[in-house]
């Protein structure tokens, strides 16, 4: 009750991408989707590392094709490279992180959009659309260039199936690919989160006192409210609770608003965690501590 656990703020995504997630304990946590940008630098980065270990395998295959037949080692470079870039997505995405290393290096991860556990059905089903979306024409693409029977029409039409796939995410709200809206899934920003200063012992400065019967003006609730109000940047919003709570109260005004509302919610925040030792909460301001 002390503490505030609040987001660190950002300077990327606007706020537009901002949705409420609310989990099956009912709590809203208030998500930031991944942009489309971060999300394409997470795939970039995830494609690169594949290539990596392609490039390395490709290197252990032609030990082997030097040694036994090429034709094998060649239907096992084709299984390999498939295995890869599927397994690669579908294996890191079902972990606890549910991220692929370009998602984590970009802080993004995936998630279910109802809130549930993210199930390996919903993975599969969104990996096994980009498959169909970006891998499978491309694949035929290039296999028809290295043959030499790709012709315009077919360069034309498999770069132009990719690209509305891959552009499919700037044209709704929630950037979702095709795969997303498959399996139900959401993309979204993984921020560090910091505990904010606790009000009621931020110095060592004397305290006012206040009389018992201005502190049981107020609850939890109202304490909460308090807290907000201290923490934001609105001066006009500080100086009318302050008044509201000294009219209340009938307590002098000083004129430090400020120092007043800080003691107030120390003082205010004492009281009713010793209330709550006891077994007596008082919740808002219009019910008697219980």
């Amino acid at each position: 009750m002390r503490r505030a656990l609040r987001n660190s703020p950002r300077q990327d995504g606007p706020a537009t991408l901002r949705r409420g997630f609310v989990t099956p304990e009912g709590v809203d946590l208030q998500l930031e989707l991944g942009g489309a940008g971060t999300r394409a630098s997470a795939f970039l980065i995830d494609v690169v590392l594949m290539l990596c270990v392609l490039v390395a395998a490709s290197l252990g295959l032609f030990a082997f094709a030097v040694a036994a037949r090429a034709e094998l080692a060649g239907i096992l470079w084709l299984i390999g490279a498939f295995c890869l870039r599927n397994g690669w997505f579908v294996l890191f995405e079902t972990s606890g992180r549910g991220a692929t290393p370009g998602k984590r290096l970009m802080g993004l991860r995936v998630i279910a959009r109802d809130g549930a556990r993210l199930t390996g059905g919903a993975v599969l089903a969104r990996n096994a659309m980009r498959e169909i979306e970006v891998f499978l024409p491309l694949s035929f693409l290039g296999a028809q260039a290295a043959m030499g029977t790709a012709d315009a029409f077919l360069t034309i039409f498999a770069l132009l199936w990719t690209g509305i796939f891959l552009f499919f995410p700037l044209f709704n709200r929630d950037r979702l690919r095709i795969g997303d809206l498959v399996a139900g899934t959401w993309v979204v920003q993984t921020g560090a989160h910091a505990l904010a200063a606790d009000l009621a012992m931020v110095d060592d400065r004397p305290r006012r006192a206040f009389p018992e019967a201005a502190l049981r003006l107020y609850g939890e609730f109202e304490l909460q409210a308090l807290e907000d109000v201290i923490r934001g940047r609105d001066g006009l919003a500080r100086t009318a609770v302050a008044a509201t709570i000294r009219r209340k109260a009938g307590l002098p005004d000083d004129g430090d608003d400020d120092g007043f509302l800080t003691d107030y919610y120390a003082a205010l925040c004492a009281r009713l965690e010793s209330g709550m030792l006891v077994g007596r909460r008082q919740t808002d301001k219009y019910g008697a501590a219980r």
